[in-house]
């Protein structure tokens, strides 16, 4: 059996953002056991899975990113879109635009400190839309 559905966040400012709970209220009944794709339509933006306990984590997350990869570098000449875009992409890429999680007994089965990230790059990304693929 197949289950997909797309949704659309709401507007984050830029940073790294637990979305857990909405991807969670966003599914019917979740299959005894199957795996869930999440796949987030954007080039600026990115998911991923990692610590959801420590809010000091987001913060060093963006920090680092931030630090790694500058809006408005001198070698970016994709700028149309203002400072921030390029350094976006970048971040995108190198993030990702899907993960998988496995389904056990009904349930996401993430790790005790494990979260979903939305990993929004842009100052004024607006709302983006993830597709929900459950597969079991």
């Amino acid at each position: 059996m197949l289950i997909q559905k797309e949704i659309s966040l709401p507007e984050f400012k830029r940073g790294f953002h637990l979305i857990t709970s909405l991807i969670e209220k966003s599914l019917p009944e979740l299959p005894a056991n199957g795996l869930l794709n999440i796949f987030i339509k954007h080039t600026s933006a990115a998911i991923s899975i990692n610590e959801n306990a420590d809010p000091s984590v987001r913060y060093d997350f963006n920090s680092f990113v931030n630090k790694l990869v500058p809006d408005g570098n001198p070698i970016f000449t994709h700028t149309l879109e203002g400072d921030d875009d390029m350094a976006a992409h970048i971040k995108s890429s190198l993030f990702g635009q899907s993960v998988n999680i496995p389904i056990t007994n009904k349930r996401f089965n993430l790790g005790t400190w494990q979260g979903i990230y939305l990993c929004e790059f842009r100052d004024y990304g607006g709302s983006r839309n993830l597709v929900l693929t459950v597969f079991s």
